[in-house]
């Protein structure tokens, strides 16, 4: 299974180890998991913190992160539907 595969372009983490054991990472945006490394490897050869690579990489790691939900409840309304369930997961 890939992942970031046909999804539309997803928030993916790279990370690659460095020779000395260094971890880096690299937030990128993209379509595949493929795209996703390419474009990770991209920034963090880029990067000037992420010397030592080897031209050879063994492994490279992608992370496609969840999609954030933000929900915003009026008090008021949480206080009704506490008083109506008595607290219950119910709706």
């Amino acid at each position: 299974m890939l992942p970031c595969a046909s999804m539309g372009a997803r928030s993916c983490q790279v990370a690659v180890t460095d020779i000395e054991g260094v971890t880096h990472v690299a937030d990128v945006m993209a379509s595949s998991l493929y795209e996703a490394v390419a474009l990770g490897l991209r920034a963090i050869r880029g990067s000037a913190f992420a010397g030592g690579l080897p031209a050879y990489l063994k492994e490279v790691s992608v992370a496609v992160a969840s999609v954030r939900v933000e929900h915003k409840v009026q008090t008021t309304r949480f206080n009704e539907w506490l008083a109506k369930s008595g607290g219950s997961r119910g709706t």
